[in-house]
């Protein structure tokens, strides 16, 4: 199955069928469920449709992506020709439909167009997914001359309503709407004669919110802008934020995967308007909705830094406030709180990492004096020296990269970070003494991590100090990075000798040979696309464009591993926080 996807910061609609164009699913995030929210229909939640002379006709899509990030279809059946747009405008607690029917015969045409649907369930999604099974209702209610569907147990929790027409402007006497409070179906339609050679335009938007008045105002909102005036404004927004190159086809990935990223990797709450982070706000993710510093600093924010600075900034305060309490922990929920306890080298750092690259960017360094990121770096530093080897400057970790289980506690690739991250803090803490910290710490590595394999020196993925070491490599943590972060040049010969090991045939994770030739790990034992995101910002950026024109991963979308020979996505499709490091890898190598 095929999805078309879009969003803006509070809508998400991840689950759009290419096959027949139905909605299957709306989410939001909401900080008191410390997660996402899911509407769902049995048969789709948002269904379009068309009927001519009492018949409904099959439609059968052709879609485009209007700036990457506007899916639409037209379906020409008989002599008509229906089309769709689903657009969720910036800034707009909602989203709208647009559908157009045109008469493209010779004879008028009794038709009725619309959409319809059902509300059965509303899904509290967390990595897993609980069905909400209290306090669902259905209501007419005058603020939208409609219905509302709302779910309160005991309190009000949220509510979702359509507005289509606003009996003080501009009511049409041949739109229509039908619904029931028991099923929590509905029906929002046009029925009319329609002249050959013309048109027919239904608008819908859709509004969500705290209550009913929240939601159904939502929509008036957006009825009464009117889909062109918010439509060109969000063209204006998207087109701003565009990295044009002369490939259409990178570019058609680097823009749909940077505006994934944006939307599905960040988002506000419907509760509280704060902007928060997470692996994905869609569902078709397998860890959705939760917070991972790493993939949050390390994956998504270089490419949001490079379309917009002022909302990297907002992301950062989010990060050193609601997060900071936990930095290192494996995952939280977006309220900062411990989801999944296990200490991460690399994910502390990454806090560090991400605030120097936008000060680096910005010149702003004004924002990181500020006292609550002191405080955050400061206690970065406090956990970083708990860390560290009593004697060796190495620094251990409890989990992984892909956040499985070490083999030996100093990896080679968290103490490169450690390096970055301790050369920043010199900076941003102004303790000029930590850079001679991240000297020692980087000569700790070539002395420790640094093994011979056939009269070749490399770096080992992992050591324990007592001569136990791993040849491996994980491309969410990749050493083929250890440039990237300037740990070495990408003339060492010692990470030349290391990368060509974990590329070579002989490696049983490299893929060598095959279409897709990058390297998985246990985690996923596919290519990953983070490795074509490692190769593109290292020294392999020409096979690894070879490798990404190759492949459709999840219809355009970042996923997690793909099939090495079809490049058909395997594992983690929607993976919103890979999505960001894509665009940002791709916009760096074609930049080169």
């Amino acid at each position: 199955m095929n999805y078309q996807v879009t969003g803006n910061e509070y809508i998400s609609l991840p689950t759009i069928r290419e096959s027949d164009g139905v909605v299957e699913g709306v989410t939001f995030l909401y900080m008191q469920v410390k997660g996402l929210l899911e509407l769902r229909g049995k048969a789709g939640l948002i269904r379009p449709y068309m009927e001519a002379e009492g018949q409904r006709i099959p439609l059968h899509p052709k879609w485009t992506r209007e700036h990457c990030w506007i899916p639409g279809f037209t379906s020409e059946e008989r002599t008509l020709r229906f089309s769709c747009v689903y657009l969720t405008p910036i800034g707009e607690r909602g989203f709208m439909v647009r559908l157009v029917l045109e008469n493209t015969g010779d004879a008028p045409q009794e038709v009725r167009f619309g959409v319809e649907g059902e509300w059965s369930q509303t899904l509290h999604e967390i990595n897993e997914t609980t069905e909400l099974n209290a306090g669902r209702e259905a209501y007419e209610s005058g603020w939208n001359h409609m219905f509302i569907f709302s779910q309160k147990p005991g309190l009000p929790l949220f509510a979702f309503a359509p507005c289509v027409a606003d009996p003080q402007q501009f009511a049409q006497i041949d739109q229509h709407a039908e619904w029931t409070r028991d099923g929590f179906a509905y029906d929002i339609y046009r029925v009319l004669t329609l002249q050959p050679g013309k048109k027919a335009v239904l608008d819908i938007p859709w509004g969500v919110g705290y209550d009913g008045v929240a939601a159904a105002t939502s929509a008036k909102e957006l009825l009464r802008q009117g889909f062109d005036a918010v439509y060109e404004r969000t063209v204006r927004w998207l087109a701003a934020r565009e990295k044009q190159r002369a490939d259409s086809r990178f570019s058609e990935i680097l823009n749909t995967n940077l505006f994934f990223a944006f939307f599905y990797a960040s988002g506000r709450t419907i509760d509280t308007e704060e902007l928060c982070l997470m692996t994905s706000r869609s569902p078709r993710y397998y860890v959705s909705a939760a917070y991972w510093d790493r993939d949050s600093l390390l994956w998504a924010f270089p490419a949001i830094l490079t379309v917009d600075a002022a909302y990297a900034r907002e992301i950062l305060t989010y990060v050193f406030t609601r997060q900071a309490r936990n930095f290192g922990v494996h995952s939280r929920y977006i309220d900062g709180t411990m989801l999944e306890p296990g200490f991460e080298l690399d994910e502390l750092c990454a806090p560090v990492i991400a605030l120097n690259r936008y000060v680096e960017q910005t010149g702003n360094l004004a924002f990181a004096k500020q006292g609550f990121v002191q405080a955050g770096l400061q206690s970065v530093l406090s956990r970083l020296e708990s860390k560290r080897n009593p004697v060796i400057p190495l620094y251990e970790t409890f989990l992984q990269p892909t956040d499985d289980m070490h083999n030996y506690v100093y990896l080679t690739y968290d103490n490169a970070l450690v390096c970055c991250a301790m050369r920043a803090l010199a900076t941003l803490l102004e303790r000029p003494e930590l850079e001679q910290a991240a000297q020692r710490t980087r000569q700790a590595v070539y002395a420790h991590c640094v093994k011979e394999q056939d009269g070749r020196p490399f770096f080992a993925w992992s050591v324990d100090l007592n001569g136990h070491y791993d040849i491996y490599d994980e491309p969410p943590g990749s050493l083929q990075l250890l440039p990237f972060y300037g740990f070495c040049g990408e003339d060492d010969p010692i990470w030349k000798n290391t990368v060509a090991m974990i590329r070579d045939e002989s490696y049983p994770l490299s893929f060598a040979g095959h279409a897709i030739a990058e390297i998985g790990c246990k985690h996923a034992p596919h290519p990953w696309i983070l490795s074509i995101c490692n190769s593109l910002l290292s020294d392999h950026a020409e096979s690894a464009l070879r490798h990404l024109r190759r492949t459709a991963m999840d219809n355009s979308v970042a996923c997690e591993s793909v099939n090495e020979d079809t490049g058909e996505c395997e594992t983690g499709e929607a993976f919103a926080t890979c999505a960001g490091f894509l665009s940002y890898a791709l916009y760096c190598a074609l930049a080169r």
